[in-house]
């Protein structure tokens, strides 16, 4: 474990020649944490910040779908911890959620030379004691929740990647059979499936019903005018 560093996903990459495979990099503290579009990550001492880095078979498209076993495995390792199957959900493409607040973000990164992929960064931070000030987040962002404060349970981050790195290692092995076992799991603990939402994109945003994932891992939204298949945006509720 590092005591402090700007960023595991940094740190993976600068390392890329000499880790392992799979190689994990966990850190005490992060001073240039960073979420979805460069988005500033609260990274205090006491939550969870730490890299999976590793060389990825396949196209780049089936690559992305690690984002979906990530979540999944952090699901199943905080599951496994807290015995609380109800209070974990997953928020597409790649939040974890408890008792409906935000714990938990993922941020995928890659490396690679014209269409291949030859170096994975999955970043995961969670937080364990501590959460953003709602009053910088986005006015519709989710409530930022702790594990602690909802659930009692102080949790060391050496404790959640000892559960965390073979939660991952089992669900990135189902990926490799294919993507359907790891969407049917996805979408058994989805946040708001079935519900209304709206999907931000670059451009515009979208009003409709969470109807499912497709096979690319892309979000379906029942609109007035039917399905839309939308594979990047931001979710709110």
């Amino acid at each position: 474990m590092l005591a402090s560093v700007d960023s595991t996903n940094a740190e993976a990459a600068r390392r890329a020649a000499t880790l392992i495979n799979p190689g994990w990099i966990l850190a005490g503290v992060q001073t240039a944490g960073r979420g979805r579009r460069a988005r500033v990550w609260s990274s205090p001492h006491g939550n969870f910040h730490a890299t999976c880095s590793f060389r990825p078979d396949g196209p780049a498209a089936r690559i992305a779908l690690h984002s979906f076993a990530a979540s999944l495995a952090l699901r199943d390792a905080l599951v496994a911890l807290t015995d609380l199957p109800q209070a974990f959900a997953l928020k597409w493409p790649n939040d974890v959620l408890l008792n409906g607040g935000k714990l938990a973000g993922i941020l995928l990164e890659s490396a690679g030379v014209g269409a291949g992929v030859s170096r994975l960064a999955i970043g995961f931070g969670v937080n364990l004691i501590g959460a953003p000030d709602p009053a910088h987040l986005d006015q519709d962002a989710l409530r930022p929740v702790t594990l602690l404060a909802e659930t009692g349970l102080r949790l060391s981050p050496e404790t959640l990647l000892d559960h965390l790195a073979p939660a991952f290692a089992a669900r990135a092995a189902q990926l490799s059979d294919g993507f359907a076992r790891i969407r049917a799991d996805w979408l058994t603990h989805a946040a708001r499936l079935g519900q209304p939402i709206r999907a931000r994109t670059a451009t515009q945003i979208r009003h409709g019903t969470f109807e499912t994932i497709d096979d690319s891992g892309a979000l379906i939204l029942r609109t007035a005018s039917g399905p839309l298949a939308i594979p990047a945006a931001e979710v709110f509720f």
